[in-house]
């Protein structure tokens, strides 16, 4: 009885049915339709025997959705966004929704081809880490009515929903640590970037040192520098200021680089130097010494973001203003940051 490809059409008129009880069935709307559980188990049946699958297009036609959001962040291969990507993924799938993502690595015309990607296949949603030269793409978004969500920063300009950790207390409360364990020369590590959430961390980490009347030392290096030119960078800086005793990372990848850059100068930690960096990264739990970080709530940010989106998409009003949504980040205390 297989053939290449049933229709609901096939399946009503195989089982001598209407193509509206048999798109009720598969749409779960039986009880609500009061269609005897004897129907929807042979109907069902049926459909799992021709091995039935549903045309996305015709879908998406019927009931304005393609069940599709499209998910956009920096860098897929960082730990922290390849953690968040798999969790909405699983939370949105739950949902019966799927999930297209992709990395921007802050590359502007790259993000502006997957922003219109995602325009052309209807997505229902997006989940966005945007760069600043996004701006103008996301307005026209917004104003079109779109269902978005800013995912770890938020455009200033723009009315829409993002959900990001609070930076500045993050930070603030990293180099607290520091301070209170005896540190007195901290440095802060950050990239070159005018992204609102590195700004916020670097602030946090200047009040804190102002706060207990430390001179703040600042160094940026550039984003997405190559690895070994990284390391290489992060050496200079510590030769340079070779009369510090901390220093706390703005990212866990500067972290990565910077641990490797203290190996090759032979310098300890955290005798030599403490260490402190932002995002949790596994490297850091295992590593001897192990590294203290400030965590961001994978799960929790990841659960936020769908259950707002999901919200908006069902929400007959697409004008609801922007909201920010800050979650607390935790301190995870480990040898590299012992008391001085």
């Amino acid at each position: 009885m297989k053939k290449d490809k049933f229709s609901i059409k096939d399946i009503a008129t195989s089982l001598n049915i209407s193509k509206t009880t048999v798109s009720f069935i598969l749409n779960g709307k039986a009880k609500e339709k009061r269609i005897s559980e004897a129907l929807v188990e042979k109907v069902l049946k049926f459909v799992d025997e021709v091995g039935y699958t549903p045309n996305q297009f015709a879908q998406s036609l019927r009931t304005g959705k393609t069940k599709i959001l499209g998910l956009m962040v920096e860098d897929i291969s960082n730990q922290f966004f390849a953690s968040i990507a798999k969790q909405i993924e699983e939370k949105a799938y739950e949902h019966g929704y799927k999930i297209i993502y992709c990395s921007t690595e802050n590359n502007s015309q790259k993000a502006q081809e997957f922003l219109q990607m995602f325009h052309r296949l209807g997505v229902d949603g997006y989940i966005i880490t945007p760069t600043l030269a996004l701006t103008d793409d996301i307005k026209k978004l917004v104003d079109g009515g779109e269902n978005i969500i800013l995912l770890d920063r938020n455009i200033e300009s723009i009315e829409v929903d993002y959900v990001m950790v609070n930076n500045d207390h993050s930070t603030y409360e990293g180099t607290k640590h520091l301070i209170t364990n005896g540190y007195r020369k901290i440095a802060f590590v950050t990239i070159q970037s005018n992204q609102p959430q590195m700004l916020s961390r670097k602030e946090g980490y200047e009040r804190a040192m102002t706060d207990y009347a430390l001179k703040p030392v600042t160094h940026a290096i550039p984003f997405r520098q190559d690895y070994v030119e990284s390391v290489e960078d992060l050496k200079k800086i510590f030769q340079k200021e070779s009369d510090i005793d901390a220093i706390l990372f703005g990212t866990n990848y500067l972290g990565v680089s910077g641990l490797e850059a203290i190996a090759q100068l032979d310098l300890k930690i955290p005798e030599d130097l403490a260490v402190v960096s932002f995002d949790d990264n596994d490297l850091f739990r295992v590593s001897k010494p192990s590294i203290t970080a400030i965590a961001q709530p994978i799960d929790t940010i990841s659960e936020t973001i769908i259950g707002k989106l999901l919200e908006k998409i069902d929400s007959k009003d697409k004008n609801n203003g922007s909201e920010g949504t800050f979650l607390p980040t935790k301190l995870i205390i480990r040898e590299s940051s012992a008391k001085k």
